[in-house]
């Protein structure tokens, strides 16, 4: 399991079309993919559950992922959010 705290740089948040992205590419992996913020943990792969999350640049936010996949899913899923 990985787990890594981060400030999401997205000059927009988390809105419609970044979160659409960010479930596309969770949803790639075999891995779980969790975003935790606060007290609110919620499937990355769950378009529903991420519009939810009304995150903005500058918050910070943490990344689980847990599986046989789940190096390349946190890089990769760190990697946009810090973009």
């Amino acid at each position: 399991m990985i787990e890594k705290q981060i400030v999401i740089g997205l000059a927009s948040g988390l809105e419609e079309r970044p979160i659409a992205v960010l479930v596309q590419m969770a949803s790639k992996y075999e891995s779980n993919v969790y975003l935790i913020s606060g007290n609110k943990k919620v499937n990355a792969k769950s378009i529903m559950g991420m519009m939810g999350m009304g995150m903005r640049s500058g918050e910070s936010v943490t990344i689980m992922t847990d599986g046989v996949d789940e190096i390349e899913a946190a890089n990769e899923i760190i990697n946009y959010l810090k973009s």
